[in-house]
């Protein structure tokens, strides 16, 4: 005698495979929705509004920085807890006179929030004014006169220890 014992089929949602294979589907849609969300809701910080002028401006840029050149710029940048001091010096021959005041920009590369920009003014032989130092990590620091005709601008590793020397010209020994 055969005593097979046959249970009636389960319905499809009673087994286990299924939702198992559909898993795997619903969760990228799920990822994909908060995808979209985080897209809208944020800010993309690395596109700039007016893209359009600023490419214009380029040339002005490189204007100001080979006046600078020409004019043998050379800054010592100390930034220091709350402070910012800059040691301004530059070929007197070449037309240069040293400004009332400068302004410093201290931009991060990637995250325009946080960017500052001081005016610092003349006391003794180096411009000082107040700075909130920014977190550590790459910046930029971009040195102007008022009337922007020159600029000088270097990459910085903060915190520094020390100070940053930015344009001047490179010693020969140096060049080679």
């Amino acid at each position: 005698m055969n005593t097979l014992t046959t249970h009636p089929p389960k319905p499809w949602y009673r087994e286990p495979w299924p939702w198992i294979l559909m898993a795997g589907p619903f969760i990228v849609v799920v990822a994909a929705i908060f995808t979209a969300w985080l897209a809208v809701s944020t800010s993309d910080g690395l596109v700039s509004e007016d893209y359009y002028k600023k490419g214009l401006a380029v040339n002005e840029t490189l204007t100001e920085s080979a006046k600078a050149r020409s004019l043998g710029l050379r800054a010592g940048v100390r930034l220091v807890e709350g402070s910012v001091r800059v040691r301004l010096s530059g070929r007197a021959e070449a037309g240069f006179s040293a400004p009332s005041s400068i302004f410093i920009t201290l931009s991060h590369p990637t995250r325009a929030g946080v960017d500052q920009t001081e005016k610092l003014v003349m006391q003794g032989d180096a411009y000082v004014g107040k700075l909130n130092l920014p977190s550590s990590g790459h910046w930029l620091v971009l040195l102007e006169d008022e009337a922007k005709s020159w600029r000088l601008m270097a990459s910085v590793m903060l915190p520094s220890s020390g100070e940053t020397v930015i344009g001047g010209e490179v010693p020969a020994d140096i060049r080679n």
